[in-house]
Protein backbone atom coordinates (compact mmCIF):
# COMPACT_ATOMS: atom_id res chain seq x y z
CA UNK A 1 0.00 0.00 0.00
CA UNK A 2 1.29 3.47 -0.81
CA UNK A 3 0.02 7.05 -0.54
CA UNK A 4 -0.66 8.70 -3.90
CA UNK A 5 -2.00 12.01 -5.19
CA UNK A 6 -5.47 12.73 -6.50
CA UNK A 7 -7.84 12.67 -3.53
CA UNK A 8 -11.32 11.55 -4.61
CA UNK A 9 -10.20 11.48 -8.24
CA UNK A 10 -7.36 9.02 -7.65
CA UNK A 11 -9.72 6.08 -8.14
CA UNK A 12 -10.58 5.21 -11.74
CA UNK A 13 -13.88 6.48 -13.06
CA UNK A 14 -14.32 9.42 -10.69
CA UNK A 15 -14.47 13.09 -11.65
CA UNK A 16 -14.88 16.09 -9.35
CA UNK A 17 -15.19 19.84 -9.39
CA UNK A 18 -15.98 22.89 -7.29
CA UNK A 19 -17.27 26.38 -8.06
CA UNK A 20 -18.53 29.55 -6.40
CA UNK A 21 -22.27 29.74 -7.08
CA UNK A 22 -23.20 32.60 -4.74
CA UNK A 23 -24.26 31.00 -1.47
CA UNK A 24 -21.23 32.57 0.20
CA UNK A 25 -20.72 36.30 -0.13
CA UNK A 26 -16.99 35.95 -0.65
CA UNK A 27 -16.62 35.25 -4.36
CA UNK A 28 -13.10 33.91 -3.89
CA UNK A 29 -14.45 30.93 -1.92
CA UNK A 30 -15.94 27.93 -3.70
CA UNK A 31 -19.28 26.89 -2.21
CA UNK A 32 -20.59 24.06 -4.38
CA UNK A 33 -18.84 20.71 -4.90
CA UNK A 34 -19.61 17.69 -7.06
CA UNK A 35 -18.12 14.20 -7.14
CA UNK A 36 -19.26 11.97 -10.01
CA UNK A 37 -18.72 8.31 -10.79
CA UNK A 38 -18.91 7.55 -14.50
CA UNK A 39 -20.45 4.18 -13.59
CA UNK A 40 -23.06 3.21 -10.99
CA UNK A 41 -21.48 2.55 -7.60
CA UNK A 42 -22.15 0.76 -4.37
CA UNK A 43 -22.74 3.32 -1.64
CA UNK A 44 -22.79 3.48 2.15
CA UNK A 45 -22.99 6.26 4.70
CA UNK A 46 -23.03 6.96 8.41
CA UNK A 47 -24.84 9.96 9.87
CA UNK A 48 -24.76 12.26 12.88
CA UNK A 49 -26.54 10.97 15.97
CA UNK A 50 -27.78 14.46 16.84
CA UNK A 51 -31.59 14.35 17.05
CA UNK A 52 -31.62 17.63 15.12
CA UNK A 53 -30.63 16.52 11.63
CA UNK A 54 -30.23 18.54 8.47
CA UNK A 55 -32.64 17.88 5.62
CA UNK A 56 -29.87 16.57 3.31
CA UNK A 57 -29.28 13.64 5.66
CA UNK A 58 -32.94 12.63 5.53
CA UNK A 59 -32.95 12.81 1.75
CA UNK A 60 -29.62 11.01 1.34
CA UNK A 61 -30.64 8.20 3.68
CA UNK A 62 -33.72 7.64 1.53
CA UNK A 63 -31.68 7.70 -1.67
CA UNK A 64 -29.16 5.17 -0.34
CA UNK A 65 -31.80 2.67 0.76
CA UNK A 66 -30.89 0.55 -2.30
CA UNK A 67 -27.15 0.76 -1.57
CA UNK A 68 -26.38 2.57 -4.84
CA UNK A 69 -25.39 6.10 -5.87
CA UNK A 70 -23.43 7.81 -8.62
CA UNK A 71 -22.84 11.41 -7.53
CA UNK A 72 -22.36 13.57 -4.44
CA UNK A 73 -23.44 17.23 -4.37
CA UNK A 74 -22.46 19.41 -1.42
CA UNK A 75 -22.87 23.09 -0.70
CA UNK A 76 -21.05 25.10 1.98
CA UNK A 77 -21.99 28.35 3.67
CA UNK A 78 -25.48 27.22 4.73
CA UNK A 79 -26.25 23.99 6.56
CA UNK A 80 -29.88 23.63 5.41
CA UNK A 81 -30.98 22.65 8.90
CA UNK A 82 -34.13 23.68 10.77
CA UNK A 83 -35.64 25.17 7.61
CA UNK A 84 -39.35 24.72 6.89
CA UNK A 85 -38.61 23.87 3.23
CA UNK A 86 -35.32 22.04 3.89
CA UNK A 87 -36.46 18.69 2.45
CA UNK A 88 -37.81 20.43 -0.64
CA UNK A 89 -34.50 22.25 -1.18
CA UNK A 90 -32.48 19.06 -0.70
CA UNK A 91 -34.68 17.20 -3.18
CA UNK A 92 -34.37 20.05 -5.68
CA UNK A 93 -30.60 19.89 -5.35
CA UNK A 94 -30.76 16.18 -6.16
CA UNK A 95 -33.11 16.73 -9.10
CA UNK A 96 -31.00 19.52 -10.61
CA UNK A 97 -27.84 17.42 -10.35
CA UNK A 98 -29.53 14.32 -11.72
CA UNK A 99 -30.91 16.21 -14.72
CA UNK A 100 -27.51 17.68 -15.54
CA UNK A 101 -25.79 14.28 -15.33
CA UNK A 102 -28.53 12.19 -16.91
CA UNK A 103 -29.18 10.24 -13.71
CA UNK A 104 -32.11 9.52 -11.41
CA UNK A 105 -32.45 11.80 -8.35
CA UNK A 106 -32.20 8.65 -6.24
CA UNK A 107 -28.62 8.29 -7.49
CA UNK A 108 -27.55 11.52 -5.78
CA UNK A 109 -26.06 11.96 -2.32
CA UNK A 110 -26.76 15.50 -1.15
CA UNK A 111 -24.91 17.25 1.66
CA UNK A 112 -24.75 20.71 3.17
CA UNK A 113 -22.60 22.55 5.71
CA UNK A 114 -22.44 26.01 7.25
CA UNK A 115 -24.68 28.13 9.43
CA UNK A 116 -27.72 26.38 10.98
CA UNK A 117 -31.19 27.89 10.64
CA UNK A 118 -30.52 30.22 7.72
CA UNK A 119 -32.98 29.89 4.79
CA UNK A 120 -31.23 28.36 1.78
CA UNK A 121 -32.11 29.86 -1.58
CA UNK A 122 -32.10 27.33 -4.41
CA UNK A 123 -31.46 30.03 -7.03
CA UNK A 124 -27.65 30.20 -6.79
CA UNK A 125 -27.46 26.41 -6.72
CA UNK A 126 -29.70 26.16 -9.78
CA UNK A 127 -27.51 28.60 -11.68
CA UNK A 128 -24.35 26.94 -10.44
CA UNK A 129 -25.09 23.38 -11.53
CA UNK A 130 -24.18 23.87 -15.20
CA UNK A 131 -20.75 25.44 -14.53
CA UNK A 132 -20.19 22.88 -11.78
CA UNK A 133 -20.81 19.95 -14.14
CA UNK A 134 -18.62 21.66 -16.73
CA UNK A 135 -15.83 21.84 -14.16
CA UNK A 136 -15.76 18.06 -13.62
CA UNK A 137 -12.36 16.55 -14.33
CA UNK A 138 -9.92 13.90 -13.19
CA UNK A 139 -7.93 16.70 -11.57
CA UNK A 140 -10.90 18.27 -9.79
CA UNK A 141 -10.53 16.64 -6.40
CA UNK A 142 -8.76 19.64 -4.89
CA UNK A 143 -11.48 22.04 -6.11
CA UNK A 144 -14.18 19.83 -4.57
CA UNK A 145 -12.23 19.70 -1.31
CA UNK A 146 -12.00 23.50 -1.26
CA UNK A 147 -15.72 23.91 -1.95
CA UNK A 148 -16.80 21.98 1.16
CA UNK A 149 -14.64 24.00 3.57
CA UNK A 150 -16.18 26.32 6.18
CA UNK A 151 -13.83 27.48 8.95
CA UNK A 152 -11.21 24.97 7.79
CA UNK A 153 -7.79 26.51 7.20
CA UNK A 154 -6.32 23.66 5.15
CA UNK A 155 -7.62 21.40 2.39
CA UNK A 156 -8.07 17.84 3.63
CA UNK A 157 -7.50 15.05 1.10
CA UNK A 158 -5.66 11.74 0.81
CA UNK A 159 -5.47 8.72 -1.51
CA UNK A 160 -3.79 5.32 -1.34
CA UNK A 161 -3.10 2.50 -3.77
CA UNK A 162 -3.47 -1.13 -2.76
CA UNK A 163 -4.02 -4.60 -4.24
CA UNK A 164 -7.17 -6.72 -4.03
CA UNK A 165 -7.74 -9.95 -5.97
CA UNK A 166 -4.61 -9.36 -8.03
CA UNK A 167 -5.86 -5.96 -9.20
CA UNK A 168 -4.44 -2.53 -8.34
CA UNK A 169 -7.11 -0.51 -6.57
CA UNK A 170 -7.27 3.03 -5.28
CA UNK A 171 -9.22 4.74 -2.54
CA UNK A 172 -9.27 8.46 -1.83
CA UNK A 173 -11.11 10.90 0.36
CA UNK A 174 -11.75 14.54 1.13
CA UNK A 175 -13.05 16.01 4.36
CA UNK A 176 -14.17 19.20 6.00
CA UNK A 177 -14.23 19.71 9.71
CA UNK A 178 -12.82 22.28 12.09
CA UNK A 179 -15.50 23.06 14.68
CA UNK A 180 -18.50 21.20 16.12
CA UNK A 181 -16.35 18.07 16.08
CA UNK A 182 -17.32 15.35 18.53
CA UNK A 183 -18.45 12.46 16.34
CA UNK A 184 -20.73 9.68 17.33
CA UNK A 185 -21.26 9.45 14.16
CA UNK A 186 -20.40 11.91 12.63
CA UNK A 187 -19.70 15.60 12.91
CA UNK A 188 -17.93 16.48 9.74
CA UNK A 189 -18.31 15.82 6.04
CA UNK A 190 -16.16 13.06 4.58
CA UNK A 191 -16.52 11.79 1.03
CA UNK A 192 -14.59 8.65 0.02
CA UNK A 193 -14.29 7.07 -3.42
CA UNK A 194 -12.77 3.77 -4.50
CA UNK A 195 -12.52 1.83 -7.74
CA UNK A 196 -12.53 -1.47 -5.83
CA UNK A 197 -15.58 -3.66 -6.44
CA UNK A 198 -17.38 -4.05 -3.11
CA UNK A 199 -20.99 -5.07 -2.56
CA UNK A 200 -23.23 -2.51 -0.82
CA UNK A 201 -23.59 -4.75 2.24
CA UNK A 202 -19.84 -5.22 2.66
CA UNK A 203 -19.16 -1.55 2.00
CA UNK A 204 -21.52 -0.59 4.81
CA UNK A 205 -19.94 -3.17 7.11
CA UNK A 206 -16.47 -1.83 6.33
CA UNK A 207 -17.46 1.76 6.99
CA UNK A 208 -19.40 1.11 10.19
CA UNK A 209 -16.64 -1.10 11.54
CA UNK A 210 -13.86 1.36 10.82
CA UNK A 211 -15.44 4.54 12.20
CA UNK A 212 -15.46 3.11 15.72
CA UNK A 213 -11.69 3.54 15.88
CA UNK A 214 -11.29 6.54 13.59
CA UNK A 215 -13.93 9.26 13.21
CA UNK A 216 -15.60 8.36 16.50
CA UNK A 217 -12.28 8.93 18.24
CA UNK A 218 -11.74 12.60 17.42
CA UNK A 219 -12.95 15.70 19.23
CA UNK A 220 -12.33 19.41 18.81
CA UNK A 221 -14.91 20.98 21.10
CA UNK A 222 -17.40 18.38 22.33
CA UNK A 223 -20.20 19.59 20.05
CA UNK A 224 -21.98 17.07 17.86
CA UNK A 225 -23.19 18.74 14.67
CA UNK A 226 -26.46 18.35 12.80
CA UNK A 227 -25.68 17.98 9.10
CA UNK A 228 -22.66 15.88 8.68
CA UNK A 229 -21.84 12.37 7.56
CA UNK A 230 -19.29 10.06 6.02
CA UNK A 231 -20.11 8.61 2.60
CA UNK A 232 -18.22 6.10 0.45
CA UNK A 233 -18.78 5.15 -3.20
CA UNK A 234 -17.24 2.04 -4.80
CA UNK A 235 -17.62 1.77 -8.59
CA UNK A 236 -15.63 -1.43 -9.31
CA UNK A 237 -13.60 0.12 -12.13
CA UNK A 238 -10.43 -1.65 -10.90
CA UNK A 239 -11.89 -4.94 -12.06
CA UNK A 240 -11.23 -7.03 -8.95
CA UNK A 241 -13.65 -9.85 -8.07
CA UNK A 242 -16.45 -8.18 -6.14
CA UNK A 243 -15.95 -8.38 -2.39
CA UNK A 244 -19.12 -10.02 -1.10
CA UNK A 245 -17.91 -11.60 2.14
CA UNK A 246 -15.21 -11.31 4.78
CA UNK A 247 -11.83 -12.75 3.87
CA UNK A 248 -8.39 -11.68 2.64
CA UNK A 249 -9.72 -9.24 0.03
CA UNK A 250 -12.06 -7.62 2.54
CA UNK A 251 -9.20 -7.31 5.04
CA UNK A 252 -7.00 -5.57 2.46
CA UNK A 253 -9.81 -3.18 1.62
CA UNK A 254 -10.34 -2.47 5.32
CA UNK A 255 -6.64 -1.65 5.74
CA UNK A 256 -6.80 0.85 2.88
CA UNK A 257 -10.00 2.41 4.20
CA UNK A 258 -8.48 2.69 7.67
CA UNK A 259 -5.37 4.38 6.29
CA UNK A 260 -7.47 7.01 4.53
CA UNK A 261 -9.71 7.56 7.54
CA UNK A 262 -6.88 7.93 10.05
CA UNK A 263 -5.16 10.45 7.79
CA UNK A 264 -8.35 12.52 7.55
CA UNK A 265 -8.96 12.20 11.31
CA UNK A 266 -5.55 13.68 12.06
CA UNK A 267 -6.10 16.50 9.60
CA UNK A 268 -9.51 17.35 11.08
CA UNK A 269 -8.26 17.30 14.67
CA UNK A 270 -5.12 19.28 13.84
CA UNK A 271 -7.19 21.91 12.04
CA UNK A 272 -9.61 22.46 14.93
CA UNK A 273 -10.92 26.00 15.14
CA UNK A 274 -8.15 28.20 16.51
CA UNK A 275 -5.93 25.18 17.13
CA UNK A 276 -2.15 25.35 17.11
CA UNK A 277 -1.44 21.72 18.03
CA UNK A 278 -2.61 18.21 17.18
CA UNK A 279 -3.09 16.06 20.28
CA UNK A 280 -2.96 12.27 20.05
CA UNK A 281 -3.81 10.25 23.15
CA UNK A 282 -2.52 6.67 22.98
CA UNK A 283 -3.88 4.38 25.65
CA UNK A 284 -2.25 0.99 26.23
CA UNK A 285 -2.61 -1.81 28.75
CA UNK A 286 -6.38 -1.56 29.06
CA UNK A 287 -8.53 -4.49 30.21
CA UNK A 288 -10.91 -4.00 27.26
CA UNK A 289 -11.19 -2.06 24.01
CA UNK A 290 -14.13 -0.16 25.46
CA UNK A 291 -12.10 1.04 28.44
CA UNK A 292 -9.20 2.07 26.20
CA UNK A 293 -11.47 4.10 23.92
CA UNK A 294 -13.34 5.73 26.80
CA UNK A 295 -10.11 6.84 28.47
CA UNK A 296 -8.48 8.12 25.27
CA UNK A 297 -11.56 10.10 24.24
CA UNK A 298 -11.99 11.60 27.73
CA UNK A 299 -8.40 12.86 27.75
CA UNK A 300 -8.58 14.62 24.37
CA UNK A 301 -11.97 16.11 25.31
CA UNK A 302 -10.74 17.77 28.52
CA UNK A 303 -10.94 21.54 28.12
CA UNK A 304 -8.46 22.00 30.97
CA UNK A 305 -5.92 19.66 29.39
CA UNK A 306 -6.45 21.24 25.97
CA UNK A 307 -5.73 24.67 27.51
CA UNK A 308 -2.62 23.31 29.23
CA UNK A 309 -1.35 21.94 25.92
CA UNK A 310 -1.84 25.36 24.34
CA UNK A 311 0.36 26.85 27.05
CA UNK A 312 2.91 24.00 26.85
CA UNK A 313 2.22 23.29 30.53
CA UNK A 314 2.97 19.69 31.59
CA UNK A 315 -0.02 19.64 33.95
CA UNK A 316 -0.35 15.86 34.00
CA UNK A 317 -2.90 16.00 36.83
CA UNK A 318 -5.44 17.06 34.23
CA UNK A 319 -4.85 13.79 32.39
CA UNK A 320 -5.62 11.77 35.50
CA UNK A 321 -8.60 13.99 36.25
CA UNK A 322 -10.06 13.26 32.79
CA UNK A 323 -9.47 9.53 33.25
CA UNK A 324 -11.10 9.65 36.66
CA UNK A 325 -14.39 11.13 35.43
CA UNK A 326 -14.45 9.16 32.16
CA UNK A 327 -16.61 6.43 33.65
CA UNK A 328 -14.09 3.76 32.68
CA UNK A 329 -13.30 1.08 35.27
CA UNK A 330 -9.56 1.60 35.78
CA UNK A 331 -7.08 1.19 38.61
CA UNK A 332 -5.81 4.71 39.19
CA UNK A 333 -2.83 3.38 41.14
CA UNK A 334 -1.56 1.66 38.01
CA UNK A 335 -1.60 4.62 35.59
CA UNK A 336 1.48 6.06 33.89
CA UNK A 337 1.58 9.20 31.75
CA UNK A 338 4.19 10.55 29.36
CA UNK A 339 4.24 13.47 26.92
CA UNK A 340 5.98 12.88 23.59
CA UNK A 341 6.82 14.85 20.45
CA UNK A 342 9.64 15.19 17.95
CA UNK A 343 11.52 17.02 20.72
CA UNK A 344 11.62 13.89 22.89
CA UNK A 345 9.68 12.12 25.60
CA UNK A 346 9.14 12.96 29.25
CA UNK A 347 7.46 10.64 31.74
CA UNK A 348 5.51 12.66 34.30
CA UNK A 349 3.44 10.11 36.20
CA UNK A 350 3.99 6.51 37.31
CA UNK A 351 1.82 4.34 39.50
CA UNK A 352 -0.82 7.05 39.62
CA UNK A 353 1.58 9.53 41.24
CA UNK A 354 3.90 12.26 40.09
CA UNK A 355 7.60 11.60 39.54
CA UNK A 356 10.50 14.05 39.18
CA UNK A 357 10.91 15.34 35.61
CA UNK A 358 12.59 18.17 33.76
CA UNK A 359 10.19 21.07 33.33
CA UNK A 360 12.55 22.47 30.70
CA UNK A 361 12.40 19.28 28.63
CA UNK A 362 8.63 19.07 29.12
CA UNK A 363 8.25 22.62 27.81
CA UNK A 364 10.31 21.76 24.74
CA UNK A 365 8.24 18.63 24.09
CA UNK A 366 4.92 20.46 24.44
CA UNK A 367 5.88 23.39 22.23
CA UNK A 368 5.79 21.20 19.11
CA UNK A 369 2.80 21.08 16.75
CA UNK A 370 2.08 17.37 17.28
CA UNK A 371 1.93 16.00 20.82
CA UNK A 372 1.36 12.44 21.99
CA UNK A 373 -0.17 11.84 25.41
CA UNK A 374 0.85 8.28 26.25
CA UNK A 375 -1.33 6.71 28.95
CA UNK A 376 -0.49 3.28 30.33
CA UNK A 377 -3.19 1.52 32.35
CA UNK A 378 -1.08 -1.61 33.01
CA UNK A 379 -4.11 -3.83 33.41
CA UNK A 380 -4.50 -5.67 30.11
CA UNK A 381 -3.47 -5.69 26.45
CA UNK A 382 -6.07 -3.53 24.69
CA UNK A 383 -5.16 -0.22 23.04
CA UNK A 384 -6.92 2.83 21.57
CA UNK A 385 -5.99 6.17 20.05
CA UNK A 386 -7.99 9.40 20.07
CA UNK A 387 -7.23 12.71 18.38
CA UNK A 388 -7.94 16.28 19.46
CA UNK A 389 -6.39 19.73 19.56
CA UNK A 390 -5.44 22.47 21.98
CA UNK A 391 -7.91 25.12 23.15
CA UNK A 392 -6.88 28.65 22.25
CA UNK A 393 -8.16 32.22 22.44
CA UNK A 394 -9.02 32.03 18.75
CA UNK A 395 -11.65 29.32 19.29
CA UNK A 396 -13.79 31.82 21.18
CA UNK A 397 -13.09 34.57 18.64
CA UNK A 398 -14.12 32.38 15.71
CA UNK A 399 -17.32 31.18 17.35
CA UNK A 400 -18.19 34.52 18.90
CA UNK A 401 -19.16 35.91 15.50
CA UNK A 402 -19.53 32.75 13.37
CA UNK A 403 -23.05 33.62 12.17
CA UNK A 404 -22.42 37.30 11.51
Amino acid sequence: MKIINGGVCAAQGFLAGGVHCGIRKNRTKRDLALIYSTAPASAAAVYTTNLVKGAPLTVTKRHLANGRAQAILCNSGNANTCNANGIEIAEQMSELTAAALGLSPDDIVVASTGVIGQPLDIAPIRSGIAPLVASLSEQGGREAAEAIMTTDTVVKEIAVEFTVGGKTCRIGGIAKGSGMIHPNMATMLVFITTDAAVSPAMLELALRTDIAGTFNMISVDGDTSTNDMVTVLANGAAGNPTITAEGDDFSEFMKALNTVNIHLCRMIAGDGEGATKLLECRVSGAPSASVAKTVAKSVVCSSLLKAAMFGADANWGRVLCAIGYSGADVDIAGISVAFESEAGSVEVCRGGAGIPFSEELAKQVLQKKEIVIAVGLHNGSEEATAWGCDLTYDYVRINGDYRT
